[in-house]
């Protein structure tokens, strides 16, 4: 009787795996928003499944840098291995999103047009979802990276051994949806939401960072005015954040802004912190954080009046490089590519299975 139970047992087994299903031999998630699965390894093949980001898939076949995958569905089809994100990767993705939940908002920006939200700042990194005009995210990071081809796994996106002097730069802000989701946009399509009448002041620069500083004293027949402090930065692919910083106090009397501080030629970086306007007696303390003479310190700002003065000064013993961004993995994660380049045994067996195609 037990070769019988065996036997019977083995077919039920096949039977539940399905004619010709291939065992899987490995897992990746999908990157952009939407990928399309293809019949065969072919441009103009027909598609065969439209698979979203931060789906899990299983690995069937790898062709060079080209993965033939498989849904939670059991549809099959072939994509190209670059938009598709290792199990570390994803964790880190998400690791992103848990800490930049935590991280203070620089101020609210906009944008012209559809703009991508990529999972590295590099242009060619996948991009899981589309800002839309009039769509309203925080701006919580930035940091300048060089124009290089997309290579995953690597920890901005592009193999720091390919940077030359002549290599072109792109500036990139680090962005919170409204669903907690954070991602990179080209810090040079948005725009900061701060109002007109104050962001003329700007003077060609580039703002980096706004906070109100409470309403301004204002007659019953006009709206209410804000008090505002903003950082910013006159130079493009700068590593620090800011090199000017500004108060605008709205003068009821007068009705317009005028400037009540401002200091120039600061090397500054995120986050800069406002103290709570609603909770406080007259203008919030604020604080920057500043390099001088090679050190870092965090300077602590009070108003006496509407005039602002430094009132602390504390060193800065944390890593620089994390400066306004999330800790986007931990000293030991694996975070290794979703795919290296064939061996040679690799591409030997490639062939082998062509020739019995």
């Amino acid at each position: 009787m037990r070769p019988k139970v065996v036997l019977l047992a083995a077919v039920v087994a096949v039977s539940c795996a399905g004619p010709g299903r291939e065992k899987p031999i490995g897992e990746a998630f999908v990157g952009p928003a939407s990928v399309n699965l293809r019949e065969e390894l072919a441009a103009r093949a027909e598609v065969s499944a439209t698979v979203k980001h931060g789906e899990r898939l299983e690995i069937l076949e790898r062709r060079r840098r080209f993965a033939k995958v498989r849904t939670k569905d059991g549809q099959e089809g072939w994509t190209d291995g670059r938009m598709l994100l290792s199990t570390s990767q994803m964790t880190r993705l998400r690791k992103v999103a848990k800490r930049a939940s935590e991280l203070p908002s620089q101020g609210k920006a906009s944008v012209f047009d559809l703009l991508n939200v990529h999972t590295e700042p590099n242009r060619t990194s996948p991009s899981f979802y589309q800002v839309r005009e009039g769509e309203v995210v925080d701006v919580i990071g930035g940091k300048v990276t060089p124009r290089l081809p997309y290579a995953p796994g690597t920890p901005d996106g592009y193999d720091p051994a390919a940077v030359r002097p002549e290599t072109d730069n792109d500036d990139w802000q680090l962005v919170r949806m409204k669903d907690g989701r954070a991602g990179w946009v080209l810090a040079r399509m948005v725009l900061m939401s701060i109002p007109d009448e104050v962001a003329q002041y700007a003077e060609g620069q580039r703002i980096t960072s706004y906070f109100s500083l409470g309403e301004a004293k204002a007659t019953p027949n006009e709206p209410a005015k804000h008090h505002w402090l903003w950082t910013t930065i006159s130079e493009r692919y700068q590593p620090h954040h800011f090199d000017s910083l500004r108060v605008f106090v709205y003068n009821a009397s007068r009705k317009r802004y005028e400037t009540s501080y401002i200091e120039r030629n600061l090397k500054g970086y995120y986050p800069v912190m406002v103290d709570n306007p609603a909770a406080s007696d007259g203008m919030p303390k604020f604080t920057v954080l500043v390099e001088k003479d090679g050190a870092l310190e965090r300077r602590t700002y009070e108003f006496h009046g509407y005039r602002a003065k430094v009132a602390s000064r504390e060193p800065y013993d944390g890593p620089r490089e994390d400066l306004g961004l999330p800790l986007l993995a931990d000293a030991n994660e694996d975070a290794a590519p979703l795919y290296q380049p064939p061996s040679l045994w690799d591409r030997l067996k490639s062939g082998v299975r062509d020739l019995g195609r």
